[in-house]
């Protein structure tokens, strides 16, 4: 894959700096692990819900951590029977530790997380604050020069 050189369109792009990092960010060749498989799910317009299948992973063996727009869940396997050897005759279900990264997007919070039948589920909402929200300007509403 080409490598390509953004540098000139920060000329272009004032006060965008984190626009073009994210384009930066996105170019990167880093592979995310495809283990373990999840869903991204849209509940509602500003709702959104990540459910990952950590099957065999127990609560207290997952972490979630939110920070600069980044969420973060890792799970490590706790090696309690290193005494018991184990024979598989064919392991299918993956019992290795992960850690999977989400950029989110400005204003998105995380709510809360449920852990059920192997399924992690990730409430999200984006939270737009009123000083960034739209206003309808009214025409004629004010009059701009108070002496006339």
């Amino acid at each position: 894959m080409r490598t390509v050189d953004l540098s000139p369109l920060y000329r272009s792009f004032i006060g965008f700096d984190h626009l073009a990092s994210l384009m930066d960010a996105a170019a990167r060749t880093d592979k995310q692990p495809s283990f373990p498989p999840y869903n991204i799910e849209a509940l509602d317009e500003d709702k959104y819900r990540i459910t990952m299948a950590v099957a065999g992973f127990s609560d207290n063996e997952l972490t979630i951590e939110s920070e600069n727009n980044t969420l973060k869940v890792a799970g490590i396997k706790d090696n309690k029977d290193e005494s018991v050897q184990r024979k598989f005759i064919h392991q299918g279900i993956a019992e290795r530790n992960f850690e999977r990264k989400f950029q989110l997007g400005d204003h998105v919070k995380v709510l809360g997380a449920d852990l059920a039948n192997g399924l992690l589920s990730i409430d999200l909402q984006r939270e737009i604050p009123e000083a960034l929200k739209p206003r309808k300007i009214e025409i004629g509403s004010g009059n701009l020069l108070e002496g006339k």
